[in-house]
């Protein structure tokens, strides 16, 4: 198989399997009290696929699920969703229309961290927006929204002269 053959059947193969992700974690060292979270995921219980993907981007790591024995693979480092993942969906491009529209807020996200958007008010605020975007109408829950985010009870605490933190 060519290597262009094998970037194309594992963009289709992530059109039906990948999920491009952005979570939030409390931090309340970091300046604005949240760290943002991108991460790339593909789950499956035969793990030859995400063996061959892990491969292929260069980065992530394959993780079994005891209680049922699903493997996943994820790829969360920054630099390595900015520098491997986005280029190479870039190159073997995903075709459904909603696959599509999520990477693509994906990337304006990842973009918007690599600026160090994610490190100020402003900046997070413009990331959650697009967040919302991403999987809209699919049901899907969140442990945090932008309403937790920006609830002044949480934020009473945060000053620009805090260190800041990524």
């Amino acid at each position: 198989m060519s290597q262009d053959q094998i970037g194309c059947f594992l963009a289709g193969f992530v059109e039906g399997e990948g999920s491009f992700n952005v979570s939030l974690r409390r931090k309340v060292d970091y300046k604005v009290k949240w760290q943002v979270v991108m991460s790339f995921n593909v789950s499956q219980k035969d793990r030859t696929v995400l063996n061959i993907l892990k491969d292929q981007l260069k980065c992530g790591i394959i993780k079994v699920r005891k209680r049922d024995n699903l493997h996943s693979y994820d790829a969360t480092n920054p630099e390595d969703i900015i520098k491997k993942i986005i280029p190479y969906f870039q190159k073997y491009p995903v075709l459904s229309e909603s696959k599509k529209k999520n990477f693509t807020i994906f990337c304006k996200i990842a973009k918007l961290m690599e600026d160090g958007e994610h490190r100020n008010l402003n900046g997070l605020r413009k990331i959650l927006e697009l967040r919302e975007k991403i999987n809209e109408g699919k049901g899907r829950t969140r442990k945090y929204d932008i309403n937790d985010v920006f609830d002044s009870r949480i934020l009473r605490d945060y000053t620009s002269t805090s260190d800041e933190k990524s």
